[in-house]
């Protein structure tokens, strides 16, 4: 250490415009002008790379960098990539975020961390991974992203230093290089080092991110002929001649670390720096680097050189003792190992011993011969737990070692993989699996293993964890509780990958040879679960009535039984039984408990529990169930699929009510967060139709299909049942772009799907309703037909809302006197309902029918509340279908009323003044400093006091928008 210290205080040839950018960096960081004095704008932060090959000085600038950074009073947080822990799960997040955590006691540490402590708290080393779900990968990258944040802010201005990033462990490369972007908005400065050849991709905002302080990277260049001659000059003294400093040029070709050890070299040897001494010159650069530098390391004797490799084994910071129990040597034999090798230039430091450059590291570890360097990998994996390090720590060693059946090999990478999955690295785990499948463990746990490596391979691999849980069925199992779960996570795992016939076929098998009949019960479960959202199952009535049977005899006296309440509730709501049976039944299936993150079960139940209500016209109630899931969802660190799936609900939800403006905040939440799982996945596609039906509902066709067809919306068209049914949608997509017959084909086409299976309730899927409107033109007296088979289906159901909608699409299809009939209806049903768009559309349309038939005061009557319901929905475009009928009219529309704005609080007044300037709720998240869920939740309070939406929040806070 002390020799790089004194290597980091050397003049940096040639370097000059690098140090400028990097001044320029930190004092737009600290507010300090060139002169000293403090600049009028608020501090920045912002990205500085430099990119270049080994030895070209990296590391001796970011070290100038840290000085510079701590002589400007800045928080320096510093890291290293190693070669030899690459595979080592948030290596570097740890260097960088334990130091300033990990002197805290317990209780500060979660008082620091708040909800944060159980998801991040593992992955940094601070606590032990708890026995429940790790996290998900997108959720951990969160915590980080809060615990980063938090810090650069309280202990403002800060510098992370991120040295050799190409050798930096995926999970904590990844989560720097998605996390750069943000730093410009934050009080620091990111400073990262890599070798551009040896950058991997899940790094590459690296390599293109521009920033303020020039071009990125900064690429470092050879230095010149005169750079390498004062370098040398500065080592060995003006004596050297110019003969002698270009020889050192020319045999360095102008590489800074090559350059620094010749001139020890020189000084070493005692050579006159002299055109004299010139010639010799190559054969001590060649002893530098290389064989040379392995035939200088086996001088120095037997037992330095197998210290040295012990190092060279163990990586970066390593403790002595440690090495010297890798080496195989007493403590005097290893302290005059270490001594020796400090003076030969290839370790440094005292309580904590580092190779001077990952160079000479790279050299050492390569010269160890293959079978030696196995071995002493074995033998550091003993040494690592001896010490107790734990098997995390020796499992990197283990990967390097032969398979030889040895189960304690097996039983170490098990755990370690235990302990690597539940702090929220499921890669790794999944490497130290598959490694240990490969030992092999002993037959009688073979099964357990590919359990495992299944599990762990989920998130990342679903086709290889179906592989791996189906190699586990085949091997013999003594432990009937290991065999279900292994079925358990297979099914799911075949469900949430589009393969539902699959997932209901392999429990199906398993129920056939299953005894126990609380086991079975379960599995019968799971399977109508899957069932009930297949597309293609081949006789849902049945499985309906098998349903109804088991559910009506069962007293939810655990989750089991509470599940299969809770699908039957679902099924009444799909098959369009009365309502009030629908919610007898999801009352049942919550009276005992039904948390959302449970940790041996997926959520869809609760899920289809609390959308059951908001069918039957009680949302409130919904979103009470849905704040408390999303709220478990966090707590577990689940931001993924999950959360989306969450924050897409919620938005259809406000949708169904009327409050269309945060439906569309909430659904584009879970939307951005789908995107982070992946195009194609059934997340995806619920909040793409989620999106697409709430922008038709506002008027905005053209941005509607937009959005549809840069997610690809359309056929094919998931094997699951999603809600909204995303066919369906597509349908109503293509009617409101005026494509009447390929909206009824695809219409027609959702039906032929939906009615064989009994899902005939068109509060659910009105597919019927947007048919008739499609043959309105073509078929008038088929789309009569179908409005009103629809009309009787609704009022089966009898949620008001239901028989509304539906009497409103009968109206529309229909002529003469019965219309107004309809419709009147129509708002009689829903004006007793929570729907209140489907409202304002109703009376838009009564109103509509009415001026056309002559009655002008009865029809200004309802167009003004039409009008007014719409605006304060957010439903731009029927509000101008409103004023259009209005003036047709001959009336103007009525002002606004007046708004409360002073009952807002003062972040409600903040959110809401930034939402008015055409800001984003991600931007106003980051404005206010706070996260996106309780921008969400405070535009929603200001929405429902101002009585507006976004598009009237300029006018009541007196701004202009700005779009």
């Amino acid at each position: 250490m002390g020799q790089r210290a004194v290597r980091s205080r050397r003049t940096l040839f040639e370097r000059e415009g690098e140090l400028a950018a990097a001044d320029e960096a930190l004092n737009e960081l600290t507010g300090l002008r060139e002169d000293g004095t403090e600049a009028p704008e608020r501090p920045r932060g912002a990205l500085l790379a430099f990119a270049g090959r080994a030895g070209i000085g990296k590391t001796t600038l970011l070290a100038e960098v840290r000085r510079r950074a701590a002589a400007q009073g800045c928080t320096v947080l510093s890291a290293r990539g190693g070669d030899q822990e690459q595979g080592v799960a948030f290596h570097v997040a740890r260097q960088l975020l334990q130091p300033q955590l990990a002197g805290l006691a317990e209780a500060e540490l979660r008082a620091q961390l708040g909800s944060w402590y159980a998801i991040v708290g593992p992955a940094l080393g601070l606590c032990a991974p708890s026995e429940g779900a790790p996290p998900d990968q997108q959720g951990l990258r969160d915590g980080l992203d809060w615990v980063l944040t938090h810090l650069a802010v309280q202990r403002a201005p800060m510098v992370l230093v991120l040295d050799d990033a190409h050798w930096a462990d995926p999970e904590s490369l990844s989560w720097l290089a998605a996390f750069a972007p943000r730093v410009e908005e934050l009080p620091l400065l990111l400073a990262v080092a890599y070798r551009p050849d040896e950058l991997p991709d899940h790094a590459e905002a690296f390599r293109s991110l521009p920033g303020r302080a020039g071009q990125r990277p900064l690429d470092l260049e050879p230095l010149s002929a005169a750079a390498v001659a004062g370098l040398v000059r500065e080592d060995l003294g003006t004596q050297a001649d110019d003969v002698f400093c270009r020889e050192c040029w020319a045999v360095t070709a102008g590489n800074p670390f090559e350059a620094v050890e010749l001139t020890a070299k020189v000084r070493d040897r005692g050579l006159v720096p002299t055109e004299e001494g010139a010639h010799l010159l190559r054969d001590l650069a060649a002893a530098v680097k290389g064989s040379g530098l392995i035939a200088r390391l086996e001088r120095l004797g037997t037992s330095t050189v197998r210290f040295a490799w012990a190092c060279a084994v163990l990586g970066t910071e390593i403790p002595p003792t440690l090495a010297a129990a890798v080496a195989g040597l007493g403590s005097e034999e290893a302290a005059d190992a270490a001594d020796a090798l400090r003076g030969a230039r290839i370790l440094a430091g005292v309580d904590t011993l580092e190779f001077v450059h990952p160079l000479i590291a790279t050299a050492v570890y390569r010269a160890i011969p293959g079978a030696v360097r196995v071995a002493l990998h074995g033998q550091a994996a003993w040494c690592v737990i001896n010490e107790g390090l734990g098997p995390s720590a020796a499992a990197r060693h283990l990967m390097e070692t032969h398979p030889e059946g040895d189960n304690w090999v097996v039983q170490q990478l098990r755990a370690a993989a235990r302990e690597t999955q539940r702090a929220g690295a499921p890669d790794a785990a999944r490497r130290y699996l598959a490694r240990a499948l490969r030992e092999p463990p002993p037959l009688k746990e073979r099964a357990a293993v590919l359990h495992e490596l299944g599990c762990a391979s989920l998130l990342t691999e679903p086709a290889t964890t179906v592989n791996h849980l189906r190699a586990a069925l085949e091997e013999p199992i003594t432990d009937p509780e290991l065999r279900h779960n292994i079925v358990y996570r297979l099914s799911q795992v075949l469900a949430h990958s589009d393969r539902l016939a699959e997932a209901s076929e392999t429990l199906a098998r398993e129920i056939r040879v299953t005894g126990d009949a609380r086991v079975r019960l379960r599995m019968q479960s799971e399977q109508f679960m899957w069932d009930a959202f297949r597309a293609d199952e081949p006789d849902s009535p049945a499985r309906s009535r098998r349903l109804a049977r088991l559910a009506d005899r069962l007293t939810g006296r655990d989750l089991t039984e509470r599940y299969v309440i809770g699908l039957r509730a679902w099924d009444a709501t799909l098959r369009g039984e009365p309502a009030h049976v629908a919610l007898h039944h999801a009352e049942r299936a919550l009276a005992g408990g039904m948390r959302w993150a449970e940790a041996d079960r997926g959520f869809e139940v609760p899920v289809l529990v609390a959308l059951t209500f908001m069918y039957a016209d009680r949302p409130g109630r919904t979103e009470e169930l849905f704040a408390a899931g999303i709220a478990d969802f966090e707590s577990q660190g689940w931001h993924g699929a999950h959360l989306s799936f969450g924050y897409t609900l919620l938005g259809y939800v406000r949708y169904r009510r009327g409050r269309l403006a945060e439906a569309e905040d909430f659904a584009r939440a879970g939307l951005r967060l789908a995107e982070r799982v992946g195009a194609g996945t059934p997340v995806h596609w619920y909040a793409v139709g989620v999106i697409i039906e709430i922008l038709l509902a506002r008027g905005r066709v053209t941005e509607a299909a937009q959005i549809g067809e840069d997610h690809g919306f359309g056929a094919p068209f998931p094997a699951a049942v999603t809600f909204p049914d995303v066919q369906t949608v597509h349908g109503e997509l293509l009617l409101a772009r005026g494509l009447t017959k390929e909206a009824a084909a695809e219409l027609e086409a959702a039906g032929r799907r939906l009615d064989p299976r009994g899902m005939r309730n068109p509060s659910w899927c009105p597919w019927q309703l947007h048919l008739a409107r499609a043959e309105r033109h073509d078929a008038s007296e088929r789309a009569v037909a179908t409005a009103l088979e629809a009309v009787h289906r609704a009022r089966q159901f009898g949620a008001p809302s239901a028989v509304g909608q539906a009497l409103r699409a009968a109206a529309d299809v229909s002529s003469g006197s019965s219309r107004v009939k309809l419709l009147e209806e129509s708002v009689s049903h829903l004006e007793r309902s929570p729907a209140a768009y489907e409202l304002a559309c109703a009376l838009v349309a009564l109103g509509t029918e009415l001026r056309r038939s002559g009655s002008p005061k009865e029809a200004a009557e309802h167009l003004y509340r039409g009008l007014d319901a719409a605006m304060q929905c957010g439903a731009d475009g029927l509000g101008d279908e409103a004023r259009a009928e209005l003036a047709a009219a001959g009336l103007r529309p009525r002002r606004l009323h007046s708004t409360e704005t002073d009952t807002l609080t003062a972040r409600e007044r903040a959110a809401a003044a930034l939402t008015a300037r055409g800001r984003t709720t991600t931007e106003v998240a980051e404005e206010l400093g706070t996260e996106e869920p309780v921008v969400v939740r405070l535009l929603s309070a200001v929405y429902r006091k101002v009585g507006t939406d976004r598009t009237g929040l300029a006018a009541a806070l007196g701004q202009q928008t700005v779009r």
